[in-house]
């Protein structure tokens, strides 16, 4: 990434790491926060997790010596959060990967692994847990130092879909289709060298951006530290709402009375946040 002197205006994503997004569907890019940012956004999580709001979940076992905390849109509460989301390079680094001439905010997701955490994020897509049809990306920004080993993982290619069935991470149930309507994941674990997962050791302020629909999961975090991660989600022009019969995670109650199927998603729950237009 190259960043000009001028903070958000001048941010010009390399055209190399736009055709791997194209290709890939996931790219790293390194410092997309500055140091200042980084330490705002510690704070920001050290917040969200001392007074958690009602979707927050600890999603590892009772007996996992560590724990897996994270909680969901918390930018209108948290203005750390927001000031990160609108107006860091984050947004218009999504816009150019994406291809597209508006960023609309999606939501953000606070997700913590304390250091010894066991439980591993499984394998699985967002698109199908989301309320929207239409390109998205994701930017998983850890504020701690994260190695190869600990670190998120994406399997390269499966942007182009299909799309596959979607589980509880802890218990496995297909609450939101019925069995068999999809393909099941495949068993990525069993054979890994068969898939093209990538994986980054990150320092803090580095991100990985990854398409709604490709496959990704995580290690639990058997290291000494923590694993703090801001994930900033952000939906492209051709974005639309898209009700479903589930509960979607997040899940926007009665957004269905205001917004129907199919159309743009403008709403001020989903501002926008960056334009092609406005920063040549």
């Amino acid at each position: 990434m190259v960043v000009s002197s001028i903070p958000f205006m001048g941010v010009v994503v390399e055209r190399r790491l736009i055709q791997q997004f194209a290709d890939d569907g996931v790219v790293c890019v390194r410092n997309v926060l500055t140091d200042q940012e980084v330490a705002s956004a510690k704070a920001a999580i050290e917040e969200v997790q001392a007074e958690p709001s009602t979707l927050a979940q600890v999603a590892s076992a009772p007996n996992d010596p560590g724990q897996f905390f994270e909680d969901f849109c918390r930018w209108s509460e948290v203005g750390v959060i927001e000031q990160l989301a609108r107006h860091s390079s984050v947004p218009a680094i999504a816009g150019q990967l994406m291809s597209t001439p508006r960023v609309r905010l999606y939501h953000d997701h606070v997700l913590v692994k304390e250091g010894k955490t066991r439980q591993r994020t499984p394998w699985h897509q967002d698109q199908p847990y989301y309320n929207v049809d239409g390109c998205g990306v994701s930017a998983w920004i850890p504020v701690d130092p994260v190695p190869e080993a600990g670190c998120l993982e994406v399997v390269a290619g499966t942007q182009r879909g299909p799309w596959l069935m979607p589980r509880t991470f802890l218990t496995g149930e297909a609450k939101w289709f019925p069995e068999g309507a999809l393909r099941e994941m495949p068993d990525i674990e069993a054979d890994r060298d068969a898939f093209s997962i990538r994986r980054y050791d990150l320092q803090p302020g580095d991100a990985i951006f990854f398409d709604f629909l490709s496959v990704h999961g995580a290690p639990g975090f058997p290291f000494d530290g923590r694993r703090r991660v801001l994930s900033l989600r952000y939906l492209s022009e051709e974005a639309r709402h898209a009700p479903r019969r589930w509960r979607t995670s997040p899940p926007f109650e009665g957004l269905e009375d205001e917004l129907g199927e199919g159309v743009p998603m403008e709403h001020p729950l989903f501002p926008v946040v960056w334009s092609r237009s406005e920063h040549r």
